[in-house]
């Protein structure tokens, strides 16, 4: 699969719900409205439509949310899918928020994932639930840990916040030194509308590198996962240093992914509204209807997102992270 810009698409990124057990600031509004669940693709559907990536050159599947740890029968679909895992399949991961991690992390692995990423943005206990507003840290990091003991590899992904964790950055990456595992630091993107101004919040990670590099010994890394991170490693460690920076290092150039959301949506880019309704092609006509929609997605993907962060502008994009998928 091939966009107008000769980009070949190999990553497929899954929403299999929008809800979520957290409330973060900077992705939710405290009250949000969800989908009824009528409107959402079955576990079968959301396999179905999978597998046709699959077979058409997708190597790599992320599942994702919302929190897809809290989609009942999750594990079937995960198991499903894992099964393609050597057959066409090279990867199949999650971005999870670590709630119920501990409860999972064994079923993970016998399904045939072997990688995930955790979405933390701080281990202080305070902020912690000040950012996600009810959250317990110490259940997130238990989470981590019994799925690391598991057989799970863990990245931490954190979104590098002015004024709520930027100093709580550097004590983060010691942690993940002590702990075994790597560190991804992403720039705060506008994707739907919040309960604060993001300008307030928006935190370079130019100037995050520069501080980090003080008080740790950072070299470049030719480390690729298939998504837009750059990599350095902490010299002396196992921990590798990521950054996505989609605001200060534009990464569009290389970009591999298309985001399915759980009603079915095919967008093509997480900073644009084009997208096209898999879910109504695949109940209306099959599998032939399904390869048509994909192909019209494919030829509507945009050279590049159009994210910028501007006191009192609007979002790029109505629609919550928690919708599309991270």
């Amino acid at each position: 699969m091939i966009d107008p810009f000769g980009r070949t698409i190999r990553y497929l990124r899954i929403s299999v719900t929008d809800r979520c057990d957290l409330r973060c600031r900077y992705c939710m509004s405290e009250k949000m409205t969800f989908l009824p669940r009528s409107a959402l693709l079955s576990l079968e559907e959301i396999a179905i439509i999978a597998e046709r990536f699959v077979a058409r050159g997708v190597t790599k599947i992320r599942l994702s949310g919302g929190e897809p740890l809290v989609r009942r029968d999750v594990g079937e679909l995960v198991r499903r899918l894992g099964r393609m895992v050597g057959s066409g399949l090279d990867e199949l991961t999650m971005t999870t928020n670590g709630t119920r991690l501990a409860e999972h992390a064994a079923a993970m692995v016998d399904a045939g994932i072997r990688r995930v990423n955790v979405s933390l943005d701080t281990i202080d206990p305070d902020t912690f639930r000040y950012i996600t507003r009810h959250g317990d840290v110490a259940q997130v990091i238990a989470g981590i840990r019994a799925a690391r003991d598991a057989g799970l590899r863990i990245k931490i992904n954190a979104v590098a916040l002015k004024g709520l964790n930027e100093h709580q950055l550097a004590p983060m990456l010691r942690w993940c030194i002590d702990e075994g595992l790597d560190l991804s630091l992403i720039e705060t993107m506008p994707l739907g509308a919040i309960d604060e101004d993001r300008t307030d919040r928006f935190l370079p990670l130019t100037a995050v590198f520069d501080s980090l590099s003080v008080d740790f010994p950072l070299v470049r890394d030719t480390h690729r996962t298939g998504g837009p991170a750059r990599y350095w490693r902490v010299e002396g460690t196992d921990t590798r240093l990521g950054l996505i920076s989609p605001l200060t290092a534009n990464f569009c150039d290389g970009c591999n992914r298309v985001r399915l959301t759980t009603e079915g949506k095919l967008y093509l880019c997480l900073g644009h509204d084009d997208q096209v309704d898999l879910k109504a092609a695949l109940r209306d006509g099959g599998l032939s209807a399904l390869d048509d929609a994909i192909d019209l997605g494919l030829g509507r993907k945009p050279a590049r997102h159009d994210f910028r962060i501007e006191a009192g502008a609007a979002p790029a994009v109505a629609r919550h992270m928690s919708v599309t998928g991270g």
